[in-house]
Parts: C-alpha cells; sequence; structure tokens
C-alpha cells in the first residue's frame, strides 16, 4: 500500500489544547471533522501515547486551533514533535501570557491560526492507537481570512524535504529508528523504506536513528 495516496484525503493541520488540574498542553492533529449540528459536534481523533490525548480524558474539553496558510514548520515542530511530558510547550514563543484563551481558558495561537473552536467532549472511543472524541462546539471565533493549511499542503510546501542519509562517523551502529512525530521504536539497523509508524502512521522519513 502507497501511504503517500492517504495525503490526498482532505486534512486541515491543527493545534489541540486542553487543560486539566493546573497543567496545560497541545499538540499538533490532522484529524477533526464536523459530524452534526444542532447543537454542532464536531470529531476528532488523537494519539493515545500524546500527553494531551491523557489530559482531554480528564479533562472532557479541548480548543482546537485551525492552523492557516501562513504556518510555518517551527510551530508544526514546537508542538508536535516533542512530548508536554518533557517540557512545557507554553514557554518561549508561545507563553502563556502571551495568548489568548478561550471560555474555558485554555490558551490558543492567534498567529498562523484562521480560526478556533472551544468544545465539550460528549463521548469517547478507544481504537488502539488513537482515542476519538466526540464533542459539542461551545463556541467558535474567526480570527483572519486567510485560507486554512491543509495536510497535503503541509507535506507538499511546509514540511522539509528529508535530508540525504547521514553517515555515522562516530563507528556507533544504528540499532534503532525512532518515529520523531510519536516518539515509536523500531528495533532494527535498516528502516524499510516504505515503513509508516504502526502508532501515528508517519512514513520512514520521519524516523530518525538511535545509536549504540
Amino acid at each position: 500500500m502507497d501511504n503517500k495516496a492517504l495525503y490526498n484525503l482532505s486534512y486541515g493541520v491543527f493545534m489541540l489544547a486542553t487543560k486539566h488540574d493546573g497543567k496545560v498542553n497541545g499538540c499538533i492533529t490532522n484529524t477533526c471533522m464536523q459530524v452534526a449540528n444542532s447543537p454542532t459536534r464536531v470529531a476528532i481523533s488523537c494519539i493515545n501515547a500524546n500527553y494531551t490525548c491523557e489530559l482531554i480524558k480528564k479533562s472532557g474539553i479541548f480548543a482546537l486551533t485551525l492552523l492557516d496558510e501562513t504556518c510555518d514548520f517551527d510551530t508544526i515542530k514546537h508542538f508536535g514533535m516533542q512530548s508536554g511530558r518533557d517540557v512545557d510547550k507554553f514557554t518561549g514563543s508561545f507563553d502563556l501570557s502571551s495568548l489568548p484563551a478561550d471560555l474555558n481558558q485554555i490558551p490558543y495561537l492567534k498567529e498562523h491560526a484562521c480560526s478556533v473552536i472551544s468544545c465539550k467532549v460528549l463521548e469517547s472511543s478507544d481504537l488502539g492507537s488513537h482515542t476519538l472524541f466526540i464533542a459539542e462546539i461551545l463556541d467558535a471565533i474567526l480570527l483572519n481570512d486567510k485560507k486554512p493549511l491543509t495536510y497535503a499542503d503541509y507535506q507538499a510546501r511546509v514540511k522539509p524535504r528529508p535530508d540525504a542519509p547521514k553517515t555515522e562517523d562516530t563507528g556507533k551502529k544504528i540499532i534503532g529508528w525512532k518515529c520523531k512525530i510519536c516518539g515509536y521504536v523500531y528495533d532494527g539497523s535498516e528502516l524499510p523504506a516504505d515503513y509508516t509508524c504502526p502508532l501515528c502512521g508517519h512514513p520512514a522519513e520521519d524516523f530518525e536513528p538511535i545509536y549504540g
């Protein structure tokens, strides 16, 4: 199966944030769709291994920032390629004091974002690698009139092209490969070119070598 064929599905790219018991975290997701209206409801899917997913299960609320076409890779990398268990993502350029908050006091991005929606989880379903949340929209704000960033555009324009394979000059051997998106580890010195992460579905180009 050619997983690149799936890039043509029409996804957006979002920053999903929540807070619980004083802890705030956010991650990048590309799975959200409106599934009903009156009341308006959406479905989002979040990787179970993500700290954000864990917090949403506890808080039952989230804010979804809809990124726009001006969004850069640094923003995607900041929220999507490190874990909130290891770092506080809402510091530095994304300090809480500099960001607006929704009606639930969850921060959202004001730069590179065209809309934000605030939601309350109604039900959830464990899909194995992900959890599907069905949520009611409590509020929605239009931030600008720019076009939303799509997943296809992210793949074609925003995401850097993979570097040529690097040779290790320390004499160490490659013993595995780590997914830069979710942290999944593939054991083995050679990662198949058509390999996809079993947790987040990202391709081999999003893995980095582990030396031993």
